[in-house]
């Protein structure tokens, strides 16, 4: 029988040749100071491209207030756009498509990322449990973040907007908006984060407005065909969590899907924290399956897929296309390995977040394997 996750698919304006996924995927590794991407970036992502196969990239802040991790690349300086010029140039030169993920972390960041060393941002002035990365790599507590005031929000639109022009500028083929994992629209859209009493909290309606807005400012930008929205509705990561997920996240995806977007990218809530350590969450609903009828185009699903559950999910047509993260890490050429039936590489979760090429680019290819064999 002929594989469903190795048959072609249209994406937007886009056709892509096999529907194997690499998800986007923290490593801290930007150039200091600056926050600026360099050649070990475009190494590390010029190995992963393949022909016709779709790469988002890692979370990359709007704006410095953005940023909540060390060594985090941004999209907002001439520098990173600079930076990320050259990784767009080494995926297209294999024929890849690369789409840039818009990041802000709201809350989930720590004073010394800050400009200014001020407070971190957030819908409220509540502090997620848990502890944050400072700039020097230290973990602490969560500091009790500061409330948004309504008349900053349609700057903080603008910088969504400036940075989606500014990933254009790098050679993007266009941008996911990052509404997942505890950061800052999902802050806005989960009322433990949001107890806001202004159009943009309160009701499920004025909890989503934020991510609407966002989503109609940088369509403005790239067309809603070149720009997609990751989500975790049932995710747990980074203090995030609705009580009942479902009303929210129904009117959410309802809205989203009004705007004509090209993709809708969920995280499976058996994978909710897997950044940080080794998860497989039990007896927890599949959010692809559950929103699969509310979303008309293309929906990718992530989170602890094997080669034969992605083949199932994209067989059954709850997905469309899957992504996968830790595989992507320690196999370079996955899409490959995957459609051969191949042996993966393990990965090294001691490596998976700073330092430099040990554990980024010095994974073997099955080429190299076979070569050395």
């Amino acid at each position: 029988m002929p594989s469903k996750l190795f048959s072609p698919l249209q994406f937007g304006p886009y056709q892509l040749t096999h529907r194997v996924v690499m998800a986007p995927l923290t490593r801290m590794r930007a150039a200091q100071p600056g926050n600026v991407p360099h050649a070990l970036n475009a190494e590390y992502y010029g190995q992963r491209a393949s022909k016709g196969g779709l790469i988002i990239s890692e979370g990359s802040q709007i704006s410095p207030s953005g940023q909540g991790m060390p060594a985090t690349p941004g999209i907002h300086s001439p520098e990173q756009i600079a930076g990320w010029k050259a990784i767009t140039d080494a995926v297209h030169a294999k024929g890849g498509i690369i789409f840039l993920q818009l990041w802000h972390v709201g809350r989930i960041s720590h004073s010394s990322h800050q400009p200014a060393s001020a407070l971190p941002i957030a819908p409220s002035a509540i502090a997620a449990a848990g502890d944050a990365f400072t700039a020097s790599f230290e973990r602490v507590p969560f500091e009790t973040p500061r409330a948004l005031e309504t008349g900053e929000i349609p700057s903080l639109i603008e910088s969504y907007r400036h940075a989606a022009a500014n990933a254009k500028l790098a050679g993007f083929d266009g941008v996911e908006i990052h509404g997942a994992n505890g950061y800052l629209l999902e802050q806005f859209l989960q009322s433990r984060s949001n107890q806001r009493t202004d159009r943009y909290g309160g009701s499920i309606e004025n909890r989503t407005r934020l991510l609407i807005e966002v989503a109609q400012a940088v369509s403005e930008v790239w067309g809603a065909d070149r720009v997609g929205v990751r989500l975790s509705p049932f995710g747990v990561a980074n203090d995030s969590g609705e009580e009942d997920p479902l009303p929210l996240y129904t009117h959410a995806i309802k809205e989203l899907a009004k705007l004509g977007l090209a993709y809708l990218h969920f995280i499976e809530p058996r994978a909710s924290g897997a950044g940080q350590a080794e998860v497989d969450h039990k007896d927890v609903p599949s959010a692809a399956e559950l929103f699969r009828p509310l979303w008309p185009n293309v929906l990718i699903a992530a989170g602890n897929f094997k080669p034969d559950t992605a083949e199932g999910a994209v067989a059954s047509g709850n997905a469309d296309a899957i992504g996968f993260g830790r595989l992507f890490i320690a196999n370079p050429d996955l899409p490959k390995r995957l459609k051969k039936g191949a042996e993966l590489n393990p990965y090294y979760r001691p490596t998976f977040y700073g330092g430099g090429a040990e554990g980024y680019i010095d994974y073997p290819t099955l080429d190299a394997r076979e070569a050395a064999e």
